[in-house]
């Protein structure tokens, strides 16, 4: 065991080294937008996880483990703490502890990163029930608007925040809705924050044109994007028009193009100065509804595009006056949290609001995974954030197969950088719609518990579905928290490192 312990002490040393030198100079880059705030720590415990996990540790791992020492797998919220730890432990074992380098870190260091997130999960989204540690946050219907008794129900079932989507409703029915919310707060006796998410760049189906409105359209039909209805042409029984113009301005030929969150599959074969030729490569054997108000997604296809438009500036206005947080849909690089964070900053300014919003960034693209880091460094250094894994977007963006793997890498690279997730999409969704759960629902709302907030969509069931999330997530808490990955290399944030 001894001569076992020497050699894991002086390899772990070397990627201690090595991890230490890439940190400094990634957290150096960082420098001038940390110096002095709340997230400097958090920075520089990010940069060294992404240091670490820039290499392949699981040989390692495993060597560790009949030793009984820690195989480094939970050193997200404190990684050199963790490695000195494990070194000193080596170092006793070995018999080479006397010297001050193998001193064991004093044990609050280990708690430090944890006491971080949960106060920066505080501070952005607000206290939760006394036996729950995680949040749940519940989109609101615009029944929301009309009826202050149905608000103070979901308060009383578990709700802890609410969110309005900006891309429904009126100003009016908002407005209402946050009154509601402030008289349950009052009733209920406890707070509940509200999140107003942006509508962001939206490319959906409108004024969709069909040969017949019960014909479903099918694996090989030819499909047509327009800019504007005098645009609609001839050779496509499925026509709608995208006013999102940079589409027409960036697609190339074979590019994908998937409709309503990837149920229907269309490849590009022909781009025009006013309209996209598509053909549907994926569609169920019994065909699928074309229609309007259908979300679209373009995987691979890395578009530019302003992640802010001109009904998001004007709701801004309303959301600085009203809400506690704002989510932002479509930021992609640190440069568009900057614009989100200089609009915020004016609109305090001129409404006289002290306080900061708090922002919760969306993730739901890939290049959004690729710059999350320098995302969370350039919003957490100016006050309240959080992520959101936007897992519906992700899925149909990066492929179905990898979100399960790519919502882990953002859950382990958040808790490295002390910032709080919320686990979003399709959570207990039967439920809240039809009242009845499927068992893989259950199952992944359970495993929501890793997060620091479980978001909801609405339906008729939305009080039955808060009640069962909230029982899940009490019983879940004496159970699991958070998890031990395996140290495999991570690809995803290569880029940042030198």
């Amino acid at each position: 065991m001894r001569q076992d312990a020497g050699l894991l002490y002086r390899e772990l040393s070397a990627v201690r080294k090595l991890v230490a030198g890439e940190a400094e100079r990634l957290t150096t880059k960082w420098r001038s937008q940390i110096r002095g705030t709340a997230c400097e720590t958090s920075a520089e415990n990010l940069a060294a996880y992404l240091a670490l996990r820039n290499r392949d540790l699981r040989e390692l791992q495993a060597r560790l483990v009949p030793l009984g020492v820690s195989s480094l797998g939970r050193c997200e919220a404190h990684v050199l703490a963790t490695i000195d730890a494990v070194l000193a432990t080596l170092a006793i074992l070995s018999g080479t502890a006397s010297k001050p380098a193998q001193i064991h870190p004093p044990g609050a260091v280990f708690g430090s990163g944890k006491a971080m997130i949960k106060r920066q999960a505080s501070e952005v989204l607000g206290a939760t029930a006394e036996k729950r540690r995680v949040r749940i946050l519940v989109t609101l219907p615009t029944e929301a608007a009309r009826d202050a008794g149905w608000m103070r129900k979901l308060l009383r079932v578990g709700a802890d925040c609410v969110r309005v989507n900006c891309a429904h409703d009126s100003a009016d029915d908002w407005l209402a809705m946050i009154r509601n919310v402030r008289r349950a707060e009052r009733s209920v006796g406890r707070k509940c924050k509200v999140l107003m998410d942006l509508t962001g760049p939206r490319a959906r189906t409108d004024q969709v044109r069909t040969p017949d409105p019960k014909r479903r359209i099918q694996v090989g039909d030819p499909v047509m994007l327009v800019r504007t209805p005098a645009d609609f042409g001839k050779g496509a029984a499925f026509q709608a028009v995208c006013a999102l113009p940079e589409i027409y301005e960036q697609l190339k030929p074979w590019a994908s193009i998937w409709f309503n969150e990837g149920r229907i599959g269309t490849r590009v074969d022909k781009v025009k100065p006013k309209r996209l030729e598509l053909t549907v490569t994926q569609a169920r054997p019994e065909g699928e509804k074309f229609r309007e108000d259908m979300g679209m997604n373009f995987p691979g296809a890395d578009l530019r595009i302003a992640p802010l438009t001109a009904k998001d500036m004007e709701d801004l206005d309303f959301i600085v006056q009203h809400a506690d947080m704002v989510g932002y849909s479509f930021v992609q690089e640190p440069e568009d949290m900057g614009l989100l964070l200089g609009e915020l900053d004016a609109r305090r300014a001129a409404f006289k609001r002290r306080e900061k919003l708090g922002v919760i960034a969306k993730i739901g693209t890939a290049r959004a995974v690729r710059n999350l880091p320098e995302i969370m460094v350039r919003a957490a250094s100016r006050g309240p954030f959080a992520v959101m894994i936007a897992r519906g977007y992700l899925a149909v963006e990066i492929g179905y197969l990898r979100i399960a793997e790519i919502q882990e890498e953002i859950l382990w690279l958040c808790e490295a950088a002390h910032v709080p997730v919320i686990w979003a999409t399709q959570v207990l969704e039967s439920l809240a719609k039809k009242g009845m759960p499927s068992r893989a629902e259950i199952t992944d709302a359970a495993m929501s518990e890793r997060a620091e907030c479980v978001m909801l969509n609405k339906g008729p069931y939305i009080l039955d579905a808060v009640k069962i999330l909230d029982l899940l997530l009490t019983r879940m808490a004496e159970h699991q928290r958070k998890k031990t990955p395996t140290l495999r290399r991570l690809r995803s944030w290569q880029h940042l490192l030198p």
